[in-house]
């Protein structure tokens, strides 16, 4: 039987990424399909090489394959993400954030978030200007389309797992800008009269979070927000670096046109090349894709044989283990053969609840 093949741009990147990228055609190779990595090289000697051009290519290379797998760039005279989401109109950044087996934290509670990010405005989209010496301003921007986007892709989320939608801003102070966040975000709300729906103020919904996390599950926000609510709930998990991202562009009718995945880790270079990079994080984004392009089963495999993995204590250094990534690698390739092969699974645990990312 002819196995089904999939064509994905591979963004290749800086650091610890050359490994990273062979820890990914390695759990390719496991998989019951053909993965077609396509590669376009973002390592920081290619993007000052070629400037503009280089990020047309990866652009029309997306928009052809739909789907994108970036590992971790450097940051240098620009940020690759930064314009890859310009370029590409990713206008929504879906972070699931969950307590994972083996990663010491300080937060002794089960953590399971979606946060949905709008991935553009607010304050980002201005670095602001100087007014005489001693005053600075920056344009708070808001709009509607990318706010009915992320608003739909929560909602939609939150109907196919059951899931209640918190919408968090601070709308009684910045009434414009986040007034109209809560309004286009209730109009959609009125669509999906099935799905609960809370609204917090944003400040308060940190502490909640902190006191009550199982209160919280999908928590739609606009960029700011969604930044720094992303950064703290990765400190409660144990760390900013061991989950993935979806990056997400929308056509006219609100489905996904295109798809970017990412680990949320940098480029680590004090450890490239020496074979102790945790690949945890890439898996897990590679995870994410193979929901989107509706391998649910597969996407399962991957991300709980990751993690159950870690929980049996098959770890890489970074989490307190002796697995180098080429053997971690491998004990998940061959995990996610078993269950392939055998089509069944072990009982979820709890840090299997963020199921289907809804791509």
């Amino acid at each position: 039987m002819n196995r089904p093949t999939y064509r994905v741009t591979e963004l290749l990147g800086d650091g610890i990424g050359g490994e990273l990228s062979r820890a990914i055609h390695r759990l390719a190779e496991a998989l019951p399909v053909r993965v077609e990595f396509i590669p376009v090289d973002l390592r920081v000697e290619n993007r000052r090489a070629r400037g503009k051009v280089l990020y047309d290519e990866a652009v029309e290379l997306i928009n052809t394959t739909k789907v994108a797998l970036k590992h971790p760039t450097a940051t240098t005279e620009e940020s690759p993400n930064a314009v890859l989401r310009r370029k590409l109109d990713l206008s929504v950044i879906h972070r699931p954030v969950y307590t994972i087996p083996g990663v010491p934290t300080n937060f002794r509670r089960e953590l399971d978030l979606d946060i949905v990010r709008i991935a553009t405005g607010g304050t980002y989209d201005d670095p602001g200007r100087m007014i005489g010496d001693d005053g600075a301003v920056s344009l708070r921007i808001v709009e509607r389309r990318p706010v009915r986007e992320a608003a739909r892709y929560a909602f939609n989320l939150a109907r196919k797992t059951n899931k209640i939608v918190t919408t968090a801003s601070k709308y009684t102070i910045q009434k414009a800008t986040d007034g109209l966040f809560e309004k286009v975000a209730h109009e959609v709300a009125d669509q999906f009269p099935e799905v609960p729906h809370t609204i917090e103020l944003f400040d308060a919904l940190l502490g909640k979070v902190i006191m009550s996390p199982q209160k919280f599950q999908i928590v739609l926000v606009l960029n700011e927000y969604g930044d720094f609510l992303s950064d703290m709930a990765c400190g409660l998990a144990g760390s900013l670096g061991i989950g993935a991202s979806a990056n997400l562009g929308f056509d006219a009718g609100a489905v996904v046109r295109v798809a970017l995945f990412d680990a949320a880790h940098g480029t680590a270079p004090d450890i490239a090349g020496k074979n102790l990079a945790n690949p945890t994080a890439i898996f897990l984004a590679f995870a994410m894709l193979l929901y989107q392009i509706g391998e649910i089963s597969l996407g399962q495999a991957v991300k709980n044989a990751t993690l159950d993995l870690l929980r049996e204590g098959v770890r890489t250094p970074d989490l307190g283990g002796s697995e180098s990534t080429e053997s971690f690698t491998e004990a998940v390739a061959n995990e996610v053969v078993q269950r392939v092969a055998t089509k069944t699974r072990p009982p979820a645990a709890k840090s299997d609840a963020p199921s289907d990312p809804g791509l």
